[in-house]
Formats: C-alpha cells, structure tokens, sequence
C-alpha cells in the first residue's frame, strides 16, 4: 500500500514539472510571437520609409531635371539677349551717326542753335532744320526778315554744297484764325515755305533740289491749347532727304 502511494505522488509531481515547463514554453512561444509581429511591424514601417524616401528621391531628381532645363533654356535666352543687344547698339550707332552736312550745318547755325532759337536733328539719312517762324517773320507776315535772312545764309551756305539731297522746305501754323493778310493759315504756311525757298535759290541753292509745301495747322508738334504749344507749331521746317532728281527735260528741235 504504501508503495503504491509513493508511485502516485511521483507521478502527479513529475506532471506538476511537465506542465511548469509547458507553461513556461508556452508564455516564450508568446513572448516570440509578440516579438515577431514588432520586427514585422518595423520591417513594414522601414519598408515604407524607404519607398517614401524612394518616391522623394525621385521628385526631387525630377525637380533637380527641371532646374538644369530651365538654367539652359535661361542661358540660352540670355545669349539671344546679349546678341540682340549688340546688334541693337550697332543700329543705334548707325542712326545716331551723324553726316558730314550735318557737321557742317550744325558749325554754321551754331549760335542759333545755342540760343535755342534753331533746332538740329538727323535720322536715317534725313536731317531737318527747325525754325521758329519769329525768327524768320512778323506775327501773320510771310516777309523774311533781317534776322531771319541772316540764319537763312548760313544755312544756304550749306546747302550750296549738298548733293544727292532733295531739299523740303515745309511750313507750319498754329490752329489760331488769322485776322488779315491771308484767307487761311494754309495760304499762310505755303507763302512762308516759298519765301523761304525764293530766298535759298537766290543765295546760291540749286533750284532743282528745292521744294516747297504748306501743311498750315494740320501736323502740330504740340499741344495749341497754350501759348509754348502754339509757338511750338508756327515753325518753317527745312528737311534734306536722300532722293532722286528727275532729269532735265531735253532742249526743243530749233524752228519749232
């Protein structure tokens, strides 16, 4: 009897020991898998932080592709730039060079021109002298002056050595009516223009080169609506333009 209570009791303790270690495997089975699943858990979270780092590359390699094509196509704009600047200075250049008339013109009307009371100016081959029109004649008076007349020397001077030029001389008014002497201020631009033309033929000028016209009020430099403005506009201009002489008509048959 008492031998088999003995082998009882060593049975139920070696069953008590194997369930300890059951237990004790089991709770490190669950402590493995917990820690599975935080290795899972951070391998997932890695991998998603290295496709994110993975698509940021990206953009920013495409950012950084986008930057070089914008720096060329800059670059490339700055040499049209620089070229275009360059062939705009060299046209400047040729505009503003001035003729050996002009030089000449500008010499000789130097004192007018200082004064204020004559304008100089050449663009593309055409050069303007500017008078106003109380240097040359009285208030509503197409009679030249001796002021007048002398500024007009100095510049026929010139002009007696021009060649290959068509010489313009065209009168200018302001919009005020005239009181007397002439019906409109047209009638009055052209008398002026011609005496002025008269003038230059009689002081040496070539009268094939010259030519005159009236546009009265109807090309305004500046405003009529004040006394400057007006005074302005009432100006006789002589303009020199590159342009062909027509040939002399030939000599008629004798007896006819």
């Amino acid at each position: 009897m008492r031998a088999v209570l003995v082998v009882a009791l060593a049975g139920l303790t070696s069953a008590c020991v194997s369930q300890g270690k059951f237990r004790n495997k089991a709770a490190e089975a669950d402590q493995l898998r917990a820690r599975g699943a935080e290795l899972e858990a951070a391998l997932s979270t890695t991998q998603g932080e290295l496709a994110s780092s993975r698509d940021e590359a990206s953009a920013l390699k495409a950012q950084l592709d986008a930057l070089s094509a914008s720096k060329q196509q800059l670059q490339s704009q700055v040499a049209d730039l620089a070229t275009s600047k360059t062939k705009l200075e060299t046209v400047k250049a040729e505009l503003e060079k001035k003729s050996s008339e002009y030089e000449k013109m500008a010499n000789a009307l130097r004192g007018e021109i200082d004064a204020g009371r004559v304008e100089l100016t050449e663009l593309r081959g055409k050069m303007t002298v500017k008078m106003k029109d109380k240097i040359l004649f009285s208030s509503g008076s197409a009679t030249l002056g001796r002021a007048g007349k002398d500024a007009l020397r100095a510049v026929a001077e010139v002009l007696t050595g021009v060649e290959g030029k068509v010489i313009r001389v065209e009168g200018h008014t302001d919009n005020v009516p005239l009181g007397r002497g002439f019906a409109t201020n047209w009638d009055l631009s052209v008398a002026r223009a011609l005496a002025v033309v008269r003038f230059l033929q009689e002081s040496g000028v070539q009268p094939s080169r010259l030519a005159a016209a009236g546009y009265g009020e109807h090309q305004p430099i500046a405003s009529n609506d004040t006394p400057e403005g007006r005074s302005q506009n009432r100006r006789i201009e002589i303009v020199l333009a590159p342009g062909e002489l027509p040939e002399p008509a030939p000599a008629a048959p004798a007896g006819t």
